[in-house]
């Protein structure tokens, strides 16, 4: 029942974000011009509805059924028979989406079992037709096609992640499970060439400036004009400053095939497995997207669920799989567009409501808050440079990430990134022994080279970065210190130790798992203890201690912001 109660609730929302003032999902409003296209289209609908109520027979299917049901939304019928599920498109045209023929709902009735096996293959299983009549429907029968239905297999409540997030149930391991599934999708995703008609620059801002032009005339006295119209006044210079690089974007293979709605409400559970699934089938442009837009929808839902630290959580595990760190240029401002949108959708649901009742107050409740969240992507604050210090296994990865998570930072991690240089995936193993291979002299001032480069990258974005790296060498933390002054931000060390025994535990425990990007052995902590390079004073100045063994995160995370804050104030 869940794919089928969240269609109802998708279908509603992207009616009205298109600005189809539907009273409810179960009106319709139709093509056709004049009177024959209304007769035409009544008598289609009245033939429609017998189809439907006649498909509540459990007589009409070959499998066994439970407790049919029908969930009706503004473009589909869809019926759960327990096991399976068969959703019928209704003849329908809204402009941006076209059912209206026999031959279109056959065409995208294929496009959604296509696009959306790349997800879910056990859930969307193919099209059957509908023959017979309509005062006695069959499946795949004889005779002329009535319709077309996609078949899906039905998954049990409960598992959607927006379900989860409200319930406090989300966890880290789902998170951690979605970054590879979407980063590993889109990586094999099809690319747009410059000749396609999807995402140039202007029909990106195009989309943007229709929240403003929906929300702007539909405000009443009482709400802030001032603080739409400085959102749309933002959103109109960041596009004249981003819109080359969209366009480059474009050019340099960043709009693919995506889901197009990848929100937690459309992903879901299944055999423990964290599986999106309902794309946009029915508009290609709303699909082929930037890939930094699709993941700015996520992550503002996980923020507007106030899961904002799994949504840097899966940010940074996005980019330390994808490595698009030129993507945080453009992230704010789909960020705020998406934020937008769902403020539009709220205002048009409150334009329906009677004003004095709690459902218009929600409805206010739910755009503020969605403006709310717009403001604070604007607002990015300042931005800090911190790196870590420590030998292998002293713990530096998983403070930078829960500092990440807690902080709002980017973690760069060198054991990632001297890997991508390679051509090699995050635990893909080098065969690498100490001092040879990836792990030479040169390959490690490259690794370097290349972090400073992101972290750069990261700070003209907007955005505080840690650099994840052992740092045992004086000339690299001396590169860094000097980017920091170069950019004008503070620069702090995270000084991470272990006891010794504690430090060859890690290491083998992580070498047994083979689930990290890290290559050391005990022969590699052996040899960063004599070559290490001690911290100077005015390096000890800068450093935050970390007993890794010992370590409060909140505890560091305090000291740090009060150490960071330090540089504020001054």
């Amino acid at each position: 029942m869940g794919i089928l109660v969240q269609e109802a609730k998708f279908r509603f929302d992207l009616a009205q974000v298109n600005g189809l003032l539907i009273i409810s999902p179960l009106v319709l409003r139709c093509s056709g011009s004049g009177h024959n296209g209304a007769r035409n289209h009544g008598a289609q609908a009245m033939q429609g509805q017998t189809l439907i109520e006649n498909m509540l027979n459990p007589a009409v299917y070959a499998h066994e059924t439970r407790n049919i049901r029908l969930v009706e939304t503004h473009c589909a019928w869809v019926l759960l028979t327990g096991d399976f599920v068969y959703k019928i498109k209704k003849p329908v045209n809204f402009g941006f989406l076209d059912f209206s023929t026999l031959e279109k709902r056959r065409h995208f009735c294929e496009e959604e079992v296509r696009l959306n096996r790349r997800f879910a293959p056990d859930i969307y299983l193919k099209v059957v037709t509908l023959t017979g009549t309509a005062e006695h429907p069959e499946l795949s029968g004889q005779g002329d096609v009535l319709d077309y239905a996609v078949l899906m297999r039905q998954f049990s409540d409960g598992g959607l992640l927006s379900d989860l997030a409200a319930n406090g149930e989300l966890l880290a391991w789902h998170i951690d499970q979605l970054v590879p599934c979407i980063a590993g999708f889109h990586e094999q995703a099809p690319r747009a060439q410059a000749a396609d008609p999807f995402g140039d620059p202007s029909d990106i801002h195009r989309w943007v400036l229709e929240n403003y032009q929906h929300i702007q005339p539909l405000l009443r006295p009482d709400d802030d004009h001032a603080r739409v119209e400085q959102m749309r006044s933002w959103s109109e210079n960041e596009y004249r400053h981003l819109a080359p690089l969209l366009g480059r974007r474009k050019n340099d293979g960043a709009v693919r095939e995506c889901h197009g709605d990848l929100h937690l409400g459309n992903i879901t559970l299944i055999d423990g497995q964290v599986t999106p699934f309902d794309c946009i089938e029915f508009n290609p442009q709303l699909r082929w997207i930037d890939v930094i837009s699709e993941v700015a929808f996520l992550l503002m839902d996980l923020d507007a669920c106030g899961q904002s630290g799994f949504a840097w959580r899966f940010l940074n595990g996005y980019l330390q799989y994808a490595g698009d760190y030129t993507g945080l240029r453009v992230l704010r401002y789909y960020m705020v567009y998406r934020a937008m949108v769902r403020a539009k959708v709220a205002v048009l649901r409150r334009q329906q409501l009677a004003e004095a009742g709690d459902a218009c107050a929600r409805a206010t409740d739910e755009y503020l808050q969605y403006l709310h969240l717009a403001e604070a992507y604007v607002s990015s604050g300042p931005v800090s440079l911190v790196i870590t210090h420590g030998l292998s296994g002293s713990g530096k990865s998983t403070v930078a990430r829960e500092l990440a998570e807690r902080m709002g930072f980017i973690q760069l991690r060198s054991d990632v990134e001297r890997k991508r240089l390679a051509g090699l995936g995050s635990n893909d193993s080098s065969r690498s022994g100490t001092g040879t291979g990836l792990y030479t002299a040169d390959q490690t001032s490259m690794t370097y080279h290349r972090l400073s480069e992101l972290a750069e990258t990261v700070l003209e974005a907007g955005y505080s970065v840690i650099v994840d790296a052992t740092f045992l060498k004086r000339e690299y933390r001396d590169h860094f210190r000097g980017l920091a002054e170069k950019l004008d931000v503070p620069f702090l060390l995270l000084d991470c130790a272990a006891e010794e025994h504690e430090l060859e535990r890690r290491i083998q425990s992580r070498a047994d798992r083979k689930t990290d990007a890290s290559e050391a052995t005990i022969e590699v902590l052996l040899a960063q203890r004599t070559s290490q390079e001690a911290l100077t004073e005015s390096e000890n100045q800068r450093a935050v201690r970390v007993d890794t063994g010992r370590t409060v995160m909140e505890e560091v995370e305090a000291a740090l912001t009060n150490r960071l804050g330090g540089f504020a104030a001054t």
